[in-house]
């Protein structure tokens, strides 16, 4: 069996890891011109599934390794004033794991044939059954089963289901890191709460590794090469629906909301990364109405795409991952067809990811009030 997958985040990734650990060829095409052209994002919470999910599509010589890069989270989940003064509770405490997304991703690349700067313009399925990818600057490629994994834009997507179209809530929102310092200290029990200003919600998350990337894969997986990335807060003010940036940079932006705030906040954003901030929106995809059977599919953002909010989005690509990752394992050891395995799958992903972009967008308005949510 050959698959081919479209997109080189993390779920398209995690396929292509599971894929290739049962012996399935697989291999990876991404639009951006290099692995790392584009902002990719910071520390994200993996819930059990998830990070169950990830860890099952690795191989398990690597089970180390990702045990040594990632954190315990632990949140009290409180509301708090520009001071730091608590007004109230988002409600239960977030448990998890938390990974950084570059990092994970670099390590998900590892071995994986993945061709950058390939563009998808369209596909053909053709008469014995196979797919063929057609892409803007290499040849087509032909699989058994294509896989669009290439987020809310998706190229695939506007193929196979032209009517699953993104919804923009109209919300922005501004993130950025900031390296872990002891002069953030006393910001400890920001990490994981929202700080409520005036129209703006300013959220913090600190990312401590218990050894650092690099380091822990010279020592665990001489095989895998990581970034050199110490401990950081990541940051990420929320603004108001009807908000404009008025030409500021990403850090700028969010000070000029920050009069009167607490000076070690404002330290905060004023030491960030300036090459790490970056302004983002927030779209979600729901899914709609089932495509007709065939060697086509969509899976995480692609398909369903969540809200920040919601903390579930990578989570739920990982779970899509790690599904079709058996499915089609099963297709390919005889226990099944190709199109039963893939419909399994279908349905499946289809009820899971459409309560995760609800469950998402529920959370939305306590961040950012007047958000569109039809």
């Amino acid at each position: 069996m050959r698959v081919s997958v479209v997109g080189a985040g993390l779920g398209g990734l995690a396929l292509a890891q599971g894929l290739r650990g049962a012996g399935i060829e697989a291999e990876v095409f991404e639009r951006d011109p290099g692995i790392v052209a584009r902002f990719q994002g910071y520390r994200l919470v993996l819930d059990p599934t998830g990070f169950r999910a990830v860890r099952d599509c690795l191989p398990t010589r690597w089970h180390p390794l990702l045990d040594e890069i990632v954190m315990d989270a632990s949140a009290e989940q409180l509301v708090l004033d520009p001071r730091l003064n608590e007004i109230g509770r988002l409600g239960a405490g977030r448990t998890g794991i938390v990974v950084d997304r570059q990092v994970l991703r670099h390590l998900l690349l590892t071995g994986l044939t993945v061709h950058t700067d390939a563009a998808l313009t369209g596909y053909d399925v053709l008469a014995d059954g196979t797919v063929q990818a057609r892409f803007a600057h290499r040849a087509p490629a032909t699989a058994d089963l294509l896989v669009g994994a290439d987020g809310v834009t998706s190229a695939v997507r506007g193929v196979l289901s032209p009517r699953t179209t993104p919804t923009d809530t109209g919300v922005r929102f501004v993130i950025g890191r900031t390296p872990l310092t002891d002069e953030f200290a006393g910001l400890s029990k920001a990490y994981g709460s929202k700080i409520a200003g005036d129209g703006v919600s300013l959220l913090l998350g600190a990312m401590r590794f218990r050894t650092p990337p690099q380091q822990a894969a010279e020592q665990l997986a001489p095989d895998v090469t990581l970034p050199d990335i110490g401990d950081y807060v990541r940051w990420a003010m929320i603004l108001p629906s009807n908000g404009s940036l008025e030409d500021l940079t990403a850090q700028d932006a969010v000070l000029s909301r920050m009069e009167g705030w607490h000076p070690e906040l404002r330290a905060l954003i004023e030491q960030a990364d300036p090459d790490n901030s970056t302004l983002l929106s927030i779209r979600v995809v729901k899914p709609r109405e089932r495509w007709a059977p065939g060697p086509v599919t969509l899976l995480g953002d692609a398909i369903h795409a969540t809200s920040p909010t919601g903390g579930n989005g990578a989570n739920t690509a990982l779970r899509d991952a790690d599904l079709l990752r058996r499915r089609l394992i099963d297709a390919d050891e005889g226990r099944r067809d190709l199109l039963g395995a893939v419909g399994d799958y279908e349905r499946q992903m289809f009820e899971y990811g459409a309560e995760a972009v609800r469950s998402s967008l529920e959370k939305l308005p306590a961040f950012a009030p007047g958000a569109k949510l039809s």
